[in-house]
């Protein structure tokens, strides 16, 4: 086995404390990666938390890895030793089903496997990044552009492809309005993509405090929920919406927003239930969708995107021992935008 330093939560309301956790010996075609970088998501603190379901603990969070490849299964053929590399959220699937075979491994039909709190084909428990090496099959790493550094590659691993995805698959493009609900660390990353994809973007949070924020980031307009006359003068306008909030809004007062045939997509995952009214659905034929991550193919392809148009998320780097402290400023939306951690100071 490998060993790798760690940081690991035992119960949902419990610290992180410092640990050693096993690496499985690299099998035909594994990637060992040493984790330079591993970005902070909502996700992490929500699993941990026990928001989304039953917990095995002690829990090593983290999806957003960038690392350096150093060693390799004797049948790897992807990458080699010194390669700039990253993993998201997930490390394997069957590699069978339809959808599999399609590329959208996110919706593998026997279920994938996740980075962590997940079970792999070897019945180990998954852990992941907040971690200093990890391995990973071949297929479910992706090259990280040289242009881009390998901090700032982070967070594209989640927040990056988990925006991206959607506004491909529902067209963002020049002549398209297209809405962003929330600036955190997705939503400013919703921002500066539907920007490179020529939309006409506006910004929706419930104060005008990021405002400015917004609008460097390349949104054209910007707009307070809290304000009962932006629903008013907003509505029916845009083709697309796309909520990165986690937590719950009123669906219906934002689908009103949407134009004749429009979408709102959820990217955020709230752990409470958001009913519709289907009125607000059936009377423009708009229709309320979810994403999820993209699939392999289309992350390397989000990559390769961000590095042509010069698209990093913003960040700002914390050492191992601040996990908790940032943890509780995520929750209070105290970040501009993603937290990620030096694994230098594991």
């Amino acid at each position: 086995m490998i060993k790798a330093k760690a940081r690991a939560v035992d119960g949902p309301d419990q610290s992180f404390r410092v640990t050693e956790i096993n690496r499985r010996n690299l099998d035909l075609h594994d990637v060992l990666i040493e984790i330079k970088y591993a970005g902070i998501c909502h996700s992490d603190i929500h699993t941990a938390h026990g928001d989304w379901g039953e917990v095995n603990y002690p829990l090593v969070p983290g999806h957003e890895i960038a690392g350096i490849v150093t060693d390799i299964g004797p049948e790897v053929t992807k990458y080699k030793i010194g390669d700039r590399v990253g993993v998201g959220c997930m490390v394997d699937s069957c590699g069978t089903c339809k959808n599999c075979l399609k590329g959208e491994e996110q919706y593998c039909l026997n279920g994938n496997v996740l980075t962590y709190a997940g079970v792999d084909k070897y019945g180990e428990l998954t852990q992941g990044g907040y971690s200093t090496h990890i391995v990973v099959t071949e297929g479910f790493v992706v090259k990280i552009p040289d242009n881009i550094e390998l901090d700032a590659a982070a967070p594209l691993l989640c927040a990056g492809i988990t925006t991206y995805s959607p506004l491909r698959h529902w067209g963002a493009a020049p002549g398209k309005k297209v809405a962003v609900v929330g600036l955190g660390g997705l939503g400013h990353m919703a921002v500066k993509l539907a920007h490179a994809m020529g939309s006409e973007i506006t910004v929706l949070s419930q104060t005008l405090k990021k405002k400015e924020d917004g609008l460097k980031l390349g949104a054209n307009h910007y707009y307070a929920t809290s304000d009962p006359e932006t629903f008013k003068k907003l509505a029916g306008t845009f083709d697309l919406i796309v909520n990165t909030v986690s937590a719950k809004i009123d669906i219906s007062a934002y689908l009103s927003l949407l134009e004749l045939d429009g979408t709102l997509v959820n990217v955020g995952a709230p752990a409470e239930p958001l009913p519709v009214n289907v009125f607000a659905l059936s009377g423009q034929r708009r229709s309320f969708a979810a994403s999820q991550i993209g699939g392999i193919r289309e992350t390397q392809e989000m990559l390769d995107f961000c590095a042509e148009h010069r698209i990093v998320p913003e960040i700002e780097i914390i050492s191992a021992n601040q996990i908790d402290e940032a943890w509780e400023r995520v929750l209070a939306s105290d970040v501009r935008y993603r937290f990620v951690i030096d694994i230098s100071t594991m």
